[in-house]
């Protein structure tokens, strides 16, 4: 039980995280337009960041770099807590907002005939977005995450927690979902530890100059 407890905060962070990226999707299937929906739905991270809630895709990137059974043990936990956050909140607006469901549905079903492969890329370069934005935010701006978030929802990326909550928000839970987020996760990994494995090579090649 002490065990259990010494993950408390990265649980609870994660639940609420996955919330805000639920009140994000929310905001961003409301919009009309897709540039303000996109700027608008930077309020996930932006209250992520700011309030020290605990998103994986913001993590695993920086998590990854002194990785050992604890982090990856905090990870997960921290996942388990997006995942209940966003579908949560994905079924609670679909019972209050029933009016843009039909627009998570028509999204959703597009991305499943996408394929797996097309999951996984897209997660791909989702990460290496969501690293550059913790990390320009690490360094002291709030930029990366303004510019970021808008780029990788008009490029169409897949985000891991956003898609949870958007097939929540569609009550589209099934083998072909777990299948769908299993990749979108292993890209947004893949991408952000990447694009983190670049970044240190640049600085080094900078400190040996």
């Amino acid at each position: 039980m002490k065990t259990l407890y010494g993950f408390l905060p990265q649980f609870a962070g994660g639940i609420a995280a996955g919330l805000m990226v639920g009140i994000g999707g929310t905001v961003l299937l409301s919009c009309e337009s897709a540039v303000v929906g996109a700027v608008m739905f930077t309020v996930a991270l932006l209250s992520i960041c700011f309030l020290g809630f605990y998103l994986f895709t913001g993590k695993i990137g920086f998590v990854a770099e002194g990785a050992n059974l604890r982090t990856a043990a905090e990870l997960a936990v921290g996942l388990l807590g997006n995942f209940i956050g966003a579908t949560l909140t994905g079924l609670i607006v679909g019972f209050a907002r029933p009016g843009i469901v039909a627009r998570a549905q028509a999204s959703c079903e597009t991305r499943l005939d996408n394929g797996i492969l097309c999951a996984f890329v897209l997660g791909c370069l989702c990460g290496v977005l969501m690293y550059v934005a913790v990390k320009i935010y690490k360094n002291g701006s709030a930029l990366g995450i303004i510019f970021c978030i808008p780029v990788f929802i008009l490029c169409g990326f897949e985000h891991s927690i956003a898609d949870m909550f958007y097939f929540a928000l569609a009550r589209r839970i099934d083998l072909a979902y777990f299948g769908f987020i299993a990749s979108v996760i292993a890209g947004n990994s893949v991408g952000a530890i990447a694009i983190a494995w670049l970044l240190r090579l640049c600085a080094g090649k900078k400190t040996g100059e």
